[in-house]
């Protein structure tokens, strides 16, 4: 990015909504359910179960919506990319309406919360659409709209747009909204803690014992007993789930700046192709809207972060009318989990527990998803009659034969790593190639460490095997941690656990303080 042009490595989200103080689990304690996991799905749910009169703690590693949720673009919609003509194609029409129902359901949810509890999100009505500049695939574009049409959106193709460069065509979808999610899910825990659930931040749960009823045990010593646990990190941190074996992490980067209000797009805009590019904006000040742009899907892990940055900016200020301005710009990264057969994971976490649920695999369209989700779980926990898209949620579904190969990709992606990163056995010979500011996989006495050096020459050193299954951490550039490529946990540079399903922080190896120089 242009070195004039002032940074801020935060997402809006996150810079322009309160702080929170919710206080860290210091004893035992009992409840019908323990949610584990503070973002959108996890609140959602507490919510809902709050509101069915259960008694409920939910409990955060860190603090609430600030992990996937604080980083996410804030877009409510139920089209989700070129996504109903292949689920017509390979679960039917009848599937791909329910996923429509319960995802425009999910949608309107969000608004009526804001309605019946005065919540203001920023939330603004608006029309989704997914774009394509390549002609050869206008037929594509058709076919999308039709069945997004016959699964129950008010969708049609169209041949143009308000974006401000040429489009082969796109599949338009009214009735969508977008809005500030922090702010939304800070006014959702006021009013969870307020109707009698508690909330605490700052309690990483490590363990899960499941049975008539559920022990959960935390990183300080203190266990919460439930009849029910529901699992709402993102990525399921408990193994005996076997989902990882079904997810694949990704990483998208996001940018945004103020520019004039003329310059802003009024509808969300998204495009599949070229490392995926994704348009909107939000309210931001007297004449002026913040413009989003995400882009750039790569695998945590991947490197090269900070090009890939640059390279969004490049395509902002190329495409963009007021986005090459000298206003401050805010990036950030957002991280999502693709199930092997592009359906969340939403429902009973396998075929032997009766108590323990899960919520994942939402393809990078958490806001709906973790809504739904929320609605979902407290009819399964609640009891009586489920919604109709129960079974098409369920995580004990078995994979169809043409899943077949996705799920060998999944699983050599993974081998990949955990063999091939060691034959490679070290990115760096010596801890001196390491430069400030950077991070390298060094062996040093036998073992393979990740070394960080900071900007004054001091080095953090820690095992680069990550804590979850044990495959070979990596160094991005941009955001100064460590990331896994087999399931995408993420450790701060010094070890510290930022993004399961790790639970334990890297072992601690030793840190050398700068030479002095002559």
């Amino acid at each position: 990015m242009d070195a004039e042009r002032p940074t801020i490595d935060e997402s809006y989200w996150m810079a322009t909504a309160p702080g929170t103080g919710f206080p860290a689990l210091d004893t035992d304690l009992t409840a019908d359910v323990a949610v584990v996991g503070g973002g959108i799905a996890g609140l959602c749910t507490a919510w809902e179960l709050v509101g069915a009169g259960l008694d409920v703690v939910l409990l955060e590693a860190d603090r609430i919506a600030a992990g996937v949720s604080g980083y996410t673009t804030g877009k409510l919609t139920a089209l989700h990319g070129l996504g109903y003509a292949r689920l017509e194609a390979t679960h039917g029409a009848d599937s791909a309406a329910l996923y429509a129902l319960s995802q425009q359901e999910a949608v309107d949810r969000v608004a009526a919360l804001c309605a019946e509890l005065g919540i203001d999100a920023d939330l603004e009505s608006t029309a989704a659409c997914t774009y394509l500049e390549d002609p050869g695939r206008t037929d594509e574009l058709r076919q999308e709209a039709l069945a997004a049409r016959r699964a129950g959106l008010d969708a049609s193709f169209v041949s143009g747009t308000e974006l401000p460069f040429p489009v082969a065509g796109g599949v338009r979808a009214e009735g969508q909204r977008q809005f500030h999610p922090r702010k939304f899910l800070l006014a959702l825990a006021e009013r969870i803690t307020a109707a009698g659930g508690r909330v605490h931040e700052r309690t990483r749960v490590t363990g899960l014992r499941d049975g008539t009823r559920c022990r959960l045990s935390t990183e300080r010593g203190f266990t919460v007993e439930a009849r029910d646990a529901v699992i709402a990190t993102h990525y399921p941190v408990f193994d005996h789930t076997f989902l990882f074996t079904r997810l694949k992490p990704r990483r998208e980067l996001v940018i945004a700046a103020p520019v004039p209000s003329g310059d802003a797009p009024r509808d969300m805009y998204m495009s599949p192709a070229d490392r995926v590019r994704s348009v909107r904006s939000a309210p931001y000040d007297e004449g002026r809207r913040l413009l989003v742009v995400t882009g750039e899907t790569f695998e945590p892990g991947a490197g090269g972060v900070r090009e890939r940055f640059a390279r969004l900016d490049r395509w902002a200020r190329e495409r963009m009318p007021g986005f090459d301005g000298t206003d401050r710009v805010y990036r950030w990264a957002a991280q999502d989990n693709d199930s092997s057969d592009h359906l969340p994971y939403v429902g009973y976490a396998h075929a032997g527990t009766q108590h323990v649920f899960v919520a994942t695999g939402f393809g990078g369209w958490g806001m709906s998803n973790g809504v739904m989700a929320g609605r979902l779980l407290t009819a399964h926990i609640v009891g009586g009659p489920r919604p109709a898209w129960t079974d098409l949620y369920d995580p004990r579904r078995l994979p169809q034969v043409r899943e077949t190969a996705e799920l060998a990709h999944f699983q050599a992606a993974v081998a990949r790593h955990f063999v091939g990163d060691r034959l490679h056995t070290a990115h760096a010979d010596s801890v001196d190639e390491v430069p400030p500011g950077g991070g390298a996989v060094v062996r040093l006495e036998g073992h393979l460490c990740a070394v960080y050096r900071d900007e004054s020459g001091g080095t953090r050193v820690v095992s680069a095997r990550c804590t979850h299954l044990g495959c070979l951490v990596r160094f991005n550039d941009a955001e100064k941690v460590w990331e896994c490529p087999c399931h995408g946990s993420r450790f701060g540079a010094d070890g510290t656990v930022l993004h399961g399903p790790a639970t334990r922080p890297l072992e601690p190896r030793g840190s050398r303080e700068p030479r002095e120089r002559g």
